[in-house]
């Protein structure tokens, strides 16, 4: 191995993360830099010097050729532990098997869903103790998707262990997913970037070439450009007295360019050339060990080329003499120098030979017991024609994949296809493998690849009740639902039920409940499937079938809270309950979208309890059984009831695992139901005009894109939401209306707009119109009365209470925002409850009521805290002086003209003097909307609600100052 040379500065970086390990250093390391630029070298003194302060060390590897290999750089890393590490970390033997490498064990790639593995593998980090782990991981511009994804959780939920991990990569050749993953941790500082440049001229030559000519030696390293692994290169041919050449059996890509991935010029050829002096058999041990990767042994290597292990094995001692094969784990495992070297030698082999090698690795690797996830990678090389059997084993490793490794499947799926034959007598097998590959697309971003797929399915000549093809309807169902393409998903559903009236009633009932679910996700589009549903339900009821029974009971309920029919919607949800609470898991698991939309049923009813309580079961059953579409819609329904009940901390983890998934799936749709939800709860915790809120609504926005869909809208209103905070009432008003198709509202949530009405309302204040406002909270009211929600009766309360504050009835607006507290407390919303004392206390000052608006304080003040509320929290702050000082209560200012900006002031000022917004407006060479805007922040920043009351602060400021 060639000396370590220079990178003090890099060291000196790399040992400042290990002296603050599990305290304040960041969770990953990212080096970054060009092919040859002593990435690996710099890995490998690193880990030396881990090693020496008792840190276990675990070094894992991605490669070129085994990039669809399900978690290899982990399970490579996982590979070196032995008793001495477990000793020392006992957590690790818990790690999931498909990370130790035991393909086919419990808990492998066919079980669970890939979601819950990288939770539980965080877990299992997080329990580690002692010295400490550092898990190095190279070259992961190469890695699998799935290992990608488990990197990308580990960046965004680091675990507070003591643990780094220290990735390499070429910059240029990373994948856009773990660029970006990366490249949000630095933002966050859970990332620690390392870029390695070209290394000085005097490190080169004197510490590589001492003995050259300084002349020369210089020459070298004006060729090499700096990239260590070039110099090495020409210094060798230097020293050899090999002219720097291209290789005669270089293919001619690298005879042009040298090498693959845009090497500098000639370093292919200088790799190559090192290869000349080998004999026979030492070349084919070379590229024997370059097909095998990591099954190079002896006995493979001997296999492959025919050869006696003994002549092998003297072979090896040769080429290890020459540096070009290294040997680990107690000379268990054989690789390559460098994996560019693996590259150029695969590459230059002969490419009927390769293809011959490849395919004798697989049947060694059989013989020998190896999984069929172990084998395809092989048989992926090999294959240029039809072979049905290793069809039949890459089918089975993408059937092991499809629920923890999508990706990877739909890769080897798309290689079977490729490769089978177009006739009649394969159409069945083609049918079934574009179904599998559309499954597994669309589960790993690929969401309009997998519904063009189901389209040919479905157009593909078949019996019309087939289970295929009613697979296929079913999922690409889905997926247009997914994609926001409603219209479309109803034509295909209508389509499907007029095509063939003979088919299984159970069939039918299937096609009619899908018709349902795309009704609901369609905003307002309830109405247009409601007797679909009912006589789906019939049917079930009529044969018997409770599972299909309840999940039309499920729909049904859901669909009249949609409409604001409570009564309606309880009676569908309480036999649906008993039907779910009665049905086993295994049932279930069918049922699992009927859990979540009962779920969310019982939350819009306020039934918080049991919505958390079959949601969770949803959740359970949805990651066992990998229904990971239904995942972010599961977690989101807990996240809005943790932030309804006031669990603000874990609502956010929540809503953030179901954003992470939705980003996985690729669909816009479900991102922007995450990110809405995300949205609202970061409000809870961030300080008050704080933009992050504000942008991820924003993003949520542009996710929904021009959709229609229930989902949409909900961005929309979280927009508004947002925007309240970010103090542009205006831009509140826009978004409600936009996301309810006009001032009429009717494409919200009807279960839902007293809250809404509640945010017009609001804003309408916060521009100074009142008679607006008063509009609002009266509708408010009436909506409220008629729903008969506990929640959104304090929503319309507190509009009311609002009112009477601006018309100065204190003692109305004290009593309002207490009854809505109390309102609150009988659905469980402790959210609301502390919001409702907190506005209130001051007014119950005001009017009089010193010992209710002391406790009423005290209540909302301790419910914010515990609950992590940190907004809520702020107000009790801002307003305990009211509620505890100035006997005028409401007229004590939250804030301070200290921190409005000069432009606030001069507005505020103008106020005082009694100037109405289009005064002002035309003074200052502003737009109204401009000027209320202004005119909102201040309010936000004092803590008044009115003009009269800016007024007499600003009079008090003056006279202080």
């Amino acid at each position: 191995m060639a000396p370590f040379v220079s990178r003090s500065a890099e060291l000196g970086r790399l040992d400042s993360v290990l002296e603050c390990l599990g305290e304040s250093g960041p969770a990953v390391v990212d080096i970054t830099g060009e092919a040859g630029i002593g990435k690996s070298r710099l890995l490998a003194e690193f880990c030396a010097r881990a090693r020496s302060r008792g840190l276990t060390v675990l070094r894992g590897r991605a490669t070129e050729y085994e990039r669809h290999s399900p978690f290899r750089p982990f399970a490579d890393a996982f590979a070196d532990l032995d008793a001495r590490a477990l000793r020392a970390l006992p957590a690790l033997a818990e790690l999931p098997p498909v990370l130790r490498g035991d393909i086919e064990g419990p808990g492998g790639p066919g079980t669970g869903d890939r979601f819950g593995l990288y939770q539980a593998t965080a877990a299992v980090l997080g329990r580690i103790g002692g010295a400490g782990l550092v898990v190095v991981l190279d070259d992961l511009h190469w890695a699998d998707p799935a290992s990608l994804e488990l990197l990308d959780h580990l960046v965004r939920h680091p675990v507070p262990a003591p643990l780094v991990l220290v990735v390499s990569r070429r910059d240029r050749q990373a994948p856009t997913t773990l660029s970006t993953a990366l490249a949000g941790g630095v933002d966050t500082g859970a990332v620690l970037r390392l870029p390695l440049g070209p290394l000085g001229e005097r490190d080169c030559v004197e510490e590589l070439a001492g003995d050259l000519p300084q002349p020369h030696a210089a020459e070298l390293y004006t060729a090499s450009e700096g990239n260590p692994l070039y110099f090495l290169a020409l210094l060798q041919a230097h020293r050899g007295a090999r002219p720097a050449r291209t290789h005669p059996s270089a293919p001619p890509a690298l005879a042009a360019y040298g090498g693959p991935d845009g090497l500098p010029d000639g370093l292919g050829a200088l790799l190559l050339d090192e290869l000349s002096p080998l004999s026979p058999l030492e070349r084919l041990t070379i590229e024997a060990a370059a097909v095998l990767g990591d099954h190079a042994t002896p006995a493979m290597i001997g296999a492959l080329t025919d050869s006696d292990v003994a002549d092998v094995i003297e072979a090896l001692h040769q080429v290890m003499r020459r540096d070009l094969v290294r040997s680990s784990q107690g000379g268990r495992r054989l690789t390559l120098r460098h994996p560019l070297i693996r590259t150029l030698v695969h590459e230059s082999i002969n490419p009927w030979r390769r293809e011959e090698l490849h395919r004798r690795a697989g049947a060694e690797l059989a013989r020998a017991g190896a999984s069929v996830v172990e084998r395809a990678h092989h048989l992926e090389q090999s294959l240029t024609r039809w072979d049905p059997q290793a069809a039949t084993v890459l089918t089975e490793a993408a059937q092991q994949t499809a629920v923890t490794a999508p990706a990877t499947s739909a890769h080897w799926l798309d290689i079977v296809l490729r490769l089978l034959p177009d006739t009649p007598e394969h159409l069945a097998e083609r049918r079934e493998l574009l179904l599998l590959r559309a499954r597994a697309l669309g589960v790993s971003g690929g969401l309009k690849e997998s519904r063009d797929l189901l389209h040919r399915v479905i157009d593909m000549p078949g019996a019309d009740d087939d289970d295929v093809r009613t697979s296929a309807v079913a999922l690409c169902s889905l997926m247009e639902r997914h994609l926001g393409r409603f219209p479309e998903c109803e034509a295909l559903l209508r389509r499907e039920l007029a095509r063939s009236p003979g088919r299984p009633p159970s069939r039918t009932i299937d096609l009619r409940l899908e018709l349902g679910s795309c009704g609901l996700m369609a905003a307002a589009r309830f109405p247009d499937v409601r007797s679909e549903i009912a006589e789906a339900l019939t049917m079930a009821r009529s044969l018997g079938d409770e599972i299909r029974e309840m999940r039309a009971l499920a729909i049904a309920a859901m669909g009249e809270a949609y409409e604001g029919d409570m009564a309606a919607a309880r009676g569908f949800a309480e036999p649906a309950a008993g039907l779910a609470d009665a049905l086993t898991d295994n049932n279930l698991a069918h049922l699992c979208e009927s859990l979540c939309i009962l779920g969310w049923t019982e939350a819009f009813l306020e039934d918080y309890t049991d919505a958390e309580r079959h949601a969770d079961r949803g959740l359970e059953i949805a990651r066992r059984t990998g229904q990971v579409y239904l995942l972010p819609q599961i977690l989101a329904c807990k996240a809005h009831i943790h932030f309804s009940t006031c669990r603000i901390t874990t609502a956010l983890e929540l809503v953030e695992e179901a954003e992470a998934i939705a980003r996985a799936l690729g669909s816009g749709e479900l991102l922007a139901f995450a990110l809405a939800f995300r949205s609202q709860i970061m409000l809870q915790t961030r300080p008050p005009g704080d933009p992050g809120p504000l942008a991820c609504a924003e993003e949520a926005v542009a996710a929904a894109s021009t959709s229609d869909s229930w989902w949409a809208s909900l961005a929309w209103c979280m927009l508004a939401h947002t925007a309240l905070s970010a103090g542009d009432p205006h831009r509140v008003r826009d978004a409600l209306l936009h996301a309810g198709g006009g001032s009429g509202l009717w494409r919200l949530r009807h279960s839902a707009r007293p809250s809404y009405l509640e945010l017009l309302a609001t804003a309408a204040i916060a521009t100074g119109d009142v008679e607006e406002a008063e509009g609002w909270a009266e509708r408010a009211r009436k909506e409220a009365e008629q729903l008969g929600l506990p929640t959104q009766r304090g929503a319309a309360l507190r509009s009311l209470a609002q009112i009477a504050a601006q018309r100065g009835d204190t003692a109305a607006a004290a009593r309002m925002f207490d009854e809505a507290a109390a309102e609150s407390v009988r659905s469980g919303a402790t959210l609301r409850e502390a919001q409702s004392l907190l506005l209130g206390a001051p007014f119950m000052k005001a009017a009089g009521d010193g010992p209710r608006a002391a406790a009423m304080w005290r209540r909302g003040s301790r419910l914010a805290s515990e609950g992590g509320a940190r907004l809520l929290a702020g107000l009790a702050e801002r307003v305990r002086p009211a509620v505890f000082g100035d006997p005028s209560g409401i007229s004590e200012p939250i804030g301070g003209l200290t921190e409005l900006t000069a432009r606030e002031r001069e507005i505020a000022e103008l106020v005082a003097e009694g100037l109405t917004s289009q005064a002002i407006a035309t003074r200052l060479y502003l737009s109204p909307r401009t000027v209320e805007g202004h005119i909102a922040r201040v309010y936000r920043k004092t803590g008044v609600s009115s003009r009269a009351a800016l007024a007499s602060l600003v009079a008090r400021g003056s006279v202080i100052g």
